[in-house]
């Protein structure tokens, strides 16, 4: 049964797309066409240390539709003292994004692919080495203030989220998926909450950003193979997580967004909390000009 997960995977992510047609998915699509562009810093935080995140994208909408954003990531990495390590920072993988988004009444659509340049150092766990890809489709249906969703992907690697900063990053192909459901408490504030299952197929390899002091691993360290080496090779096995997300988001007039959320790894047994502040410098060069 378990050779056979990833092509059950496969077969749901069809199903998915499938229906939208009748994944850190987009976000609401633009008014108008024009250049777009966005700052993210977040940050997550458990047992293994700390992980920062400054995100500085630009991009440009064609129509309400479709859309591209290019972008890089600056990580600033913090290990707790228990793994050994030292603190580290530098620039990831720079990213290229392409989104497609069709609101409907029935249902809501937006699918993003993702694809990066090796710019990283993979001794940090800021890249693996190599090109890789994202390509995440989302569906979404408003009843009154609930928002259910489910979004489905593909990928050689795995993807962060804005609510889990992962203290490793892997390099293989893998099928992803993530359904929950958001709930409006005010006007621009809704609380929500997921599960999330990698499935990953075929050879992994997993980088440590908590990268061990010693190249053989801590002594006496147990716990996942990213905790004992900063490289490991090995079956689909080591790279598989599930898990489950609970946030609090806030978005007043669409300039900013604060998230606050807790992750809970069921895989790796870590329970993670994280924030995210991102800003739309598009509206709010807008908003000064008025």
């Amino acid at each position: 049964m378990a050779g056979r997960t990833p092509l059950f995977a496969s077969f749901i992510f069809v199903i998915v797309t499938g229906i939208a047609s009748a994944q850190k998915a987009p976000r609401p699509a633009a008014a108008e066409s024009g250049i777009t562009a966005y700052l993210q810093f977040g940050a997550t935080a458990n047992s293994d240390g700390a992980i920062y995140d400054l995100n500085p994208s630009i991009g440009y909408d064609f129509n309400s539709h479709f859309g591209l954003a290019l972008g890089a990531p600056i990580y600033f990495i913090r290990p707790a003292a228990s793994t050994g390590s030292s603190a580290a920072s530098g620039l990831g993988d720079p990213y290229l994004a392409f989104h497609l988004r069709y609101p409907n009444e029935m249902v809501n659509f937006a699918t993003l692919l993702t694809g990066t340049a090796p710019v990283g150092n993979s001794k940090e766990g800021l890249s693996t080495g190599r090109a890789t890809f994202d390509w995440t489709s989302r569906i979404d249906h408003s009843i009154s203030k609930l928002t259910p969703f489910v979004e489905a992907g593909i990928a050689n690697t795995t993807p962060d989220s804005s609510l889990y900063l992962r203290p490793y990053t892997t390099f293989g192909f893998n099928t992803h998926f993530r359904g929950g459901a958001s709930y409006q408490v005010w006007k621009f504030v809704s609380v929500g909450a997921s599960g999330y299952d990698i499935l990953p197929s075929g050879q992994q390899t997993l980088f440590s950003r908590v990268t061990p002091a010693q190249a053989g691993g801590v002594a006496g360290q147990h716990g996942p193979s990213f905790l004992r080496n900063q490289q490991t090779t090995g079956t689909a096995g080591i790279a598989h997580d599930d898990g489950f997300s609970s946030w609090f988001e806030a978005f007043p007039q669409r300039r900013v967004d604060l998230q606050l959320g807790f992750t809970r790894s069921i895989a790796f047994g870590l329970n993670s909390i994280s924030f995210n502040l991102g800003i739309n410098l598009r509206q709010l060069y807008r908003s000064s000009e008025n």
